[in-house]
């Protein structure tokens, strides 16, 4: 065989190799319940349950913020990040947590947030009014 030849059937299985793998680790959303038959790291993809209250004490430990969080199926837990409190967390409109189950709690490694649009939240309604004509 050519060296070529050679060559490319190494780069062909190395595309393969790469593609495969890239299918493998993508993953789509789970709910709470599926994080608890689990060990690996998943995705949920949820909001924040605004009843319940947010625990961070930058005093005590700014490395550990709790709050609860509802998931797509309406379902309730607890969530752990050992990470600062992000900015604006209250104000989300969607989260999604990556990370796994230790016991009845979600520990989270990522939290990436959907905030609501700057441009969308402060609409003006603008409407045009003709002047009426005057006379003298």
């Amino acid at each position: 065989m050519k060296k070529s030849s050679i060559l490319g059937l190494v780069v062909i299985a190395i595309a393969i190799a790469v593609i495969i793998s890239v299918i493998s680790k993508s993953s789509s959303y789970s709910t709470f319940n599926d994080a608890k038959g689990i060990q690996s790291e998943l995705s949920i993809v949820g909001h924040l349950d605004k009843q319940k209250e947010l625990y961070y004490d930058a005093v005590k430990d700014a490395n550990y913020f709790s709050f609860y969080m509802k998931d797509k199926k309406g379902q309730e837990c607890k969530v752990v990040f050992t990470g600062t409190k992000p900015q604006d967390f209250e104000k989300s409109e969607q989260i999604v947590l990556t990370g796994q189950m230790v016991g009845n709690e979600f520990h989270a490694s990522k939290i990436l947030m959907k905030c609501p649009s700057k441009y969308t939240q402060d609409k003006l309604n603008v409407t045009e009014v003709k002047a009426k004509t005057a006379s003298i």
